[in-house]
């Protein structure tokens, strides 16, 4: 099944500050969030919200996600733009396949992810993302 497309970081930031129903699912581990750092939407008067789309540390898909995410999300209409985040983008890509699946309409992935693609020396972190395009992030 079809998602709704790709958004660079950038956009991805444009479209949750302009449009007041967007949230930014976060789908990486809880260890991810703690050490590598998580989007920080309080600039823009929004949280993101942290669903793992793999259990950790097996990394089996979670085959409760959409059920978990859906009851998160409330009272929020399945049209509202709903933006996946991960490392590089392939687990969010996923996710976004998912919650189209089960009736959202606008599910975007966030191309790059949080830390972008490897460098030519194998990092993360310095090509692409959320990190890379200046955008406000944590770190616990």
């Amino acid at each position: 099944m079809a998602y709704a497309g790709d958004l660079t970081a950038s956009q991805a930031w444009e479209l949750l500050s302009s449009d007041p129903t967007a949230r930014l699912v976060d789908v990486r581990t809880a260890p991810e969030w703690a050490f590598v750092g998580r989007p920080d939407l309080q600039p823009i008067g929004k949280a993101v919200l942290l669903q793992s789309w793999q259990h950790y540390p097996q990394m089996a898909v979670d085959p409760d996600f959409a059920t978990k995410l859906t009851r998160e999300l409330g009272e929020i209409p399945q049209g509202a733009p709903l933006l996946f985040l991960c490392r590089s983008g392939a687990r969010s890509k996923a996710a976004a396949i998912a919650m189209t699946a089960a009736g959202h309409t606008r599910c975007y992935n966030v191309a790059g992810g949080f830390e972008g693609d490897r460098d030519g020396t194998g990092h993360r972190g310095t090509t692409g993302g959320w990190k890379v395009a200046g955008l406000p992030w944590v770190q616990d």
